[in-house]
């Protein structure tokens, strides 16, 4: 190999290397701007989801002042198809309006909770599993939630915490009796229950990267009225 061939390479190697560099910078600013987007699109929602709700509370209340004060308000939502209840509780376009608010006050927690756990309904909100009770309902009531996103905060939790569930149908407090964390082949946590409980559930350990094992578990009972 000739000395002028020699001097080649190193040129060639650090071309490359340059190339590579740039190309790593532009994924990188690339992935950046989609989890911004994404962000940006939930706080968005978030704040539309809000919008709607406050009005629908507003009408709600304007309408129960107005109506017949013996008419008792959850009679018919036990009774009807899953399908069905969410109209019950006024709510007439399941995926596009928001079933109540969950809020944790003591690890500023706040989020709407929007209909499913498919993956783009958990990048909006938190999301209520199908087939499970509905916010306000006897039973259980499970939502679930990114862990990198709105249950991020979820784990600062402690037993004795207060879960404040706000819908159209009133307001119900729930206390944290139980923290844990289990496999996802666990499904026990959705089977309904003859009390009124509710469970959250996200993805655990907090700060794995990629598809985390786990199941961080938080269980609550309701607050008596």
């Amino acid at each position: 190999m000739t000395l002028k061939a020699q001097s080649r390479i190193p040129v060639r190697t650090h071309g490359l290397l340059r190339w590579g560099q740039r190309l790593f910078l532009i994924v990188g600013f690339l992935l950046l701007g989609y989890c911004g987007l994404v962000l940006l699109d939930a706080h968005f929602y978030q704040s539309y989801l809000e919008g709607r709700f406050q009005q629908a509370l507003t009408d709600s209340r304007l309408s129960a002042s107005n109506s017949e004060p013996h008419r008792p308000p959850h009679s018919p939502v036990l009774a009807e198809p899953n399908g069905m209840r969410a109209v019950t509780l006024g709510i007439a376009d399941r995926r596009s309006s928001a079933l109540g608010r969950i809020e944790i006050s003591g690890i500023g927690l706040t989020a709407m909770i929007v209909e499913g756990d498919d993956s783009r309904t958990l990048r909006l909100g938190a999301g209520h599993i199908t087939g499970t009770a509905l916010p306000g309902e006897q039973g259980n009531v499970v939502l679930a939630g990114h862990r990198d996103t709105f249950f991020r905060s979820l784990r600062k939790i402690r037993p004795g915490d207060e879960i404040t569930l706000t819908t159209l149908s009133g307001v119900y407090r729930y206390y944290v009796d139980s923290i844990r964390v289990v496999s996802p082949r666990d499904t026990e946590v959705l089977d309904n229950s003859a009390s009124s409980i509710l469970t959250l559930v996200t993805c655990y350990p907090f700060y794995f990267v990629g598809p985390a094992p786990k199941r961080f578990v938080v269980r609550a009972r309701r607050i008596p009225e």
